[in-house]
């Protein structure tokens, strides 16, 4: 079993309570030392906001340790426990900044930090994607003193916006009941992309009948439209929620790994 790591070294802010589901934490997993890229990524597992899919978090850690890339899983906190908007976003920016921070200790490159994210996950990586900051020069906290600026973007199957093709269940657990409509387009992110959000692999698939296929469409456009490199993949087939549809040592039934493989090395982030 690997060990977690509290984003905080005290509560959250704006803890709700003590127990495990009010620590944020981030799980390592650490790709064998003959192959590492010096390359991280943060990854955020999806699950509406209302619980954490460990295929898409556990899993892709190991996919992306054979390649030679330091993972680092996310749980953060959930509607479902009593949490809403910005505490998912807080404990995502903080573990970025976590990683920048732990860079030597864990021999990686502070510029080479990306964030992951599948489903409501994806839309937490999106959301980070889009409304990062350079963070704190004046903090006594070494942590917070660093961008929590991704250096690149993976999306699977992302909910991306809040508005007509949103996920309601995703939204609700974001944002509560009714929330207000500057708040849906504050965080609906196709609409928050600038020149200087990072570059991203988008894929999802034609089939997917629960986070429709136009929010990648959308993010996407968006990316085009402000000159953001990205590689964009729409399979026919496919769930939503599939994964890498295998587990160790993943021969990928589905081609989006591959192809997410090949995008990686052109990043200097895979072996």
């Amino acid at each position: 079993m690997k060990s977690s790591i509290p984003l905080w070294p005290g509560d959250a802010p704006g803890a709700l309570g003590t127990n495990n589901n009010n620590i944020p934490t981030l799980t390592p997993y650490l790709p064998d030392a003959t192959n590492a890229t010096g390359a991280a990524m943060v990854i955020c597992p999806g699950g509406g906001y209302a619980h954490l899919a460990p295929h898409e978090g556990n899993d892709y850690a190991l996919w992306l340790n054979q390649h030679g890339v330091t993972c680092f899983v996310l749980k953060y906190r959930l509607g479902s426990s009593g949490y809403h908007h910005p505490a998912m976003l807080n404990d995502a920016a903080r573990a970025v900044r976590w990683v920048r921070a732990h860079a030597v200790e864990y021999k990686i490159d502070s510029q080479r930090v990306g964030i992951m994210g599948s489903s409501a996950g994806g839309h937490l990586a999106a959301t980070l994607l889009t409304h990062f900051d350079g963070g704190d020069t004046n903090s006594t906290d070494e942590v917070e003193r660093q961008s929590s600026r991704p250096d690149l973007g993976i999306l699977c199957y992302a909910v991306i916006s809040l508005g007509e093709f949103a996920h309601k269940g995703s939204r609700d657990n974001l944002l509560g009941n009714n929330p207000q409509p500057e708040l849906v387009k504050n965080l609906s992110n196709e609409l928050q992309v600038t020149t200087n959000t990072p570059p991203c692999f988008l894929w999802t698939t034609f089939e997917d009948q629960t986070v429709p296929m136009e929010n990648t469409l959308m993010f996407a456009a968006a990316l085009r439209k402000n000159h953001v490199p990205f590689d964009l993949h729409i399979y026919e087939h496919g769930r939503h929620g599939i994964g890498l549809l295998d587990k160790p040592p993943f021969t990928h039934t589905h081609p989006w790994a591959n192809d997410c493989w090949f995008w990686l090395k052109t990043k200097k982030f895979a072996d």
